[in-house]
């Protein structure tokens, strides 16, 4: 087989293949068992008829496409990894030549990725905000908690801020109701913005016993995006109590026997939660500073398939119904050219950030151990709320078992790149980055293919 690539731009080739037929005998061996089997010659078993006897039933034409089908992608890959091409996508074939007995000739297009020239990694600086706790960060923890051990009492005044009231809902649209949305003995704490938009300020001022309505834009089910009026009727209202905030309440809500030893617990676990979200904030500033530095050719097929994608699930909630995903957008003051726009340049920006990070792991030959793809599949099956067993199913079912191989992998990259770059918190102090991201491994045990854990590559 010989076989030559060319380079139409960037992050486009064209592979020009040429296969001798005496390398496809096998594939000519399998043609003929396989039609032999779908065709019923007179006396010969099923799959058993010679390949002459068989050629002279049907002809040598179907025989030819079936050597072309099976032959063209095997040749295909052959040609990609003797060219160590890093290929994107599903690639264009054309047939080019059949000469019967001679050779098979075709063309495969096909997105690659570019050469992508990364810069130094120390040389990359960003700021993230103080960890410092404040009191006045405790004290909203300690409302929280307050508000965790409160009581409801009744009370015989319109509904506040804060209040809880039991409702009954129902909606309408154009005049028919909407069942989804009916609902009743409902309890609701105003100003939690757990329901629909305006319930808020229609229940605010609300008696017990009073109906309000409002109109408002459903989110979700089938009249997703219309406009709807809503009816709510207050059953009682409700306000919270809170305990006094002193060492009884500190024995009620915890183990330690002094408010003081409370505040001193919840000023150590708010440090704990503010190195975490600078260690967020590190991984995402030095990500973004990271792709500024870079010059990447996108693919266009392989952004266009991220548009898609994208595309898809925001009118998934609309059952795919384009005319009422229109209004919606319209209802939100924004245009379909302007959606369009900020899909595209989400979709570049996310192929741009798979391209370098893919780029960076080949360069520092960072592979994922089967730990570490084991801890994303029970993190992600988590989230979704199945067991680690179906979540695998499922991802092998969609063939995305290797989009979460490759996560991970993009995930220890950045990791890598944060460890190397500069990061100080607003005061100037340079943070311990092993004390946000753990202690890494030496080199030679990430050349093994175990470097250390990371909670950037979440």
């Amino acid at each position: 087989m010989k076989s030559t690539v060319e380079h139409l731009s960037p992050t486009r080739v064209r592979i020009n293949v040429e296969v001798p037929f005496d390398e496809l005998k096998s594939d000519f061996d399998r043609a003929y068992r396989k039609l032999a089997k779908q065709v019923r010659i007179p006396g010969f078993r099923p799959g058993k008829a010679p390949a002459r006897v068989l050629e002279s039933r049907i002809g040598r034409a179907p025989v030819l496409d079936e050597v072309v089908q099976e032959a063209i992608p095997a040749k295909y890959l052959e040609a990609v990894n003797s060219g160590e091409l890093r290929t994107l996508g599903r690639p264009d074939f054309e047939v080019t030549k059949i000469e019967d007995g001679e050779s098979l000739a075709f063309t495969a297009e096909v997105d690659v990725r570019p050469e992508i020239t990364v810069p130094a990694f120390g040389e990359l600086s960003v700021t993230v905000d103080d960890q410092e706790v404040t009191d006045e960060d405790v004290a909203t923890q300690l409302d929280e908690l307050r508000a965790r051990f409160g009581t409801l009492t009744g009370v015989q005044r319109p509904a506040q801020q804060g209040d809880f009231v039991v409702v009954d809902l129902s909606a309408t649209v154009d005049g028919e109701e909407v069942e989804e949305a009916k609902t009743t003995g409902l309890s609701y704490e105003i100003g939690s913005g757990q329901l629909v938009e305006g319930i808020d300020d229609a229940l605010i001022g609300a008696a017990e016993g009073e109906t309000k309505t409002f109109t408002t834009t459903l989110v979700a089910g089938e009249h997703a995006g219309r406009e709807a009026e809503v009816s709510v009727v207050v059953n009682s209202v409700k306000e919270r109590q809170l305990p006094e905030l002193d060492d009884e309440f500190a024995q009620l809500a915890s183990e330690f026997d002094t408010l003081d030893e409370l505040k001193d617990d919840l000023r150590v676990r708010l440090g704990r939660v503010k190195k975490m979200q600078q260690g967020v904030q590190a991984r995402d500033k030095v990500l973004e500073a990271l792709l500024a530095s870079v010059e990447v050719p996108l693919p266009e097929a392989v952004v266009k398939g991220e548009i898609e994608a994208r595309e898809h699930d925001a009118v998934h909630a609309f059952d795919h119904d384009e005319a009422r995903f229109a209004e919606w957008l319209a209802e939100q003051g924004q245009t379909k050219e302007q959606f369009d726009t900020e899909v595209r340049e989400a979709a570049e920006q996310a192929v741009k950030t798979q391209l370098v990070l893919d780029a960076i792991a080949d360069a520092e030959q960072l592979s994922v151990s089967d730990a570490e793809l084991t801890e994303r599949i029970i993190y992600q099956a988590q989230r979704f709320g199945v067991s680690p067993d179906e979540y695998v199913k499922r991802a092998q079912q969609s063939g995305q078992l290797g989009a979460i191989f490759a996560d991970v992998r993009r995930g220890k990259a950045l990791a890598s790149v944060v460890r190397q770059a500069t990061v100080t918190d607003a005061a100037g102090n340079a943070l311990d980055l092993d004390e946000l991201f753990g202690e890494a491994k030496s080199t030679e045990e990430t050349a093994a293919g175990t470097p250390a854990e990371s909670p950037a590559g979440e």
